[in-house]
């Protein structure tokens, strides 16, 4: 007998919105109404609510809640404990304004960061411990404090880029090029 990839102990209102090979863990709550894709991660104490939507090769750590209008790319790494908004204005019983929030392609959240509502955190950026994101991240930006500031630029691989006249070379092979504050690949 197949052994299940949802606990027990979990909670999964549709699991037809749960995509292939997804693992949802004990006391993890997914609502009817979210979708998450194909082999996610989603562990202990996560709650996904009706409205989201997470990418595929996602892990979600424990103890962390991704509410109605966050969209979550693929391959991204959510830390424990990390907070997303939705709500610029939170008001018991009205929800009229909510913001949604894009999360990029194998972007990192670390553990305890908060998001707030209505910003991009961009494709492959990094967002350090503890750090609360205030205004967009760039594409390739690893940011950290209170609030969040740039520090550097990121490879995919993780490594640290450093620009020479607008361009960079990771030790991965991978080439970059900056130009207006935005970091994109190279051609090889």
């Amino acid at each position: 007998m197949a052994r299940s990839p949802f606990h027990p102990k979990a909670l999964v209102e549709d699991r037809r919105s749960v995509g292939a090979g997804t693992r949802v863990w004990a006391f993890a709550h997914v609502m009817r109404g979210a979708r998450v894709g194909r082999d996610c991660n989603l562990c202990d104490g996560c709650f996904i609510e009706t409205g989201s939507v997470v990418g595929d090769r996602v892990t979600v750590k424990n103890g962390v809640s991704i509410w109605e209008k966050v969209h979550v790319g693929d391959d991204v790494f959510i830390g424990p404990n990390a907070v997303f908004t939705n709500d610029l204005r939170p008001v018991s019983r009205r929800r009229d304004d909510l913001r949604p929030t894009f999360v990029g392609q194998g972007a990192c959240i670390g553990a305890n960061a908060t998001i707030l509502c209505g910003l991009t955190v961009g494709r492959y950026a990094f967002v350090g411990a503890g750090s609360v994101v205030t205004r967009p991240v760039p594409d390739h930006a690893l940011v950290y404090g209170n609030p969040a500031r740039r520090r550097g630029w990121l490879c995919r691989c993780r490594k640290s880029l450093v620009f020479r006249a607008g361009s960079a070379r990771c030790a991965c092979g991978l080439r970059y090029r900056l130009a207006a504050g935005r970091v994109r690949e190279a051609a090889r």
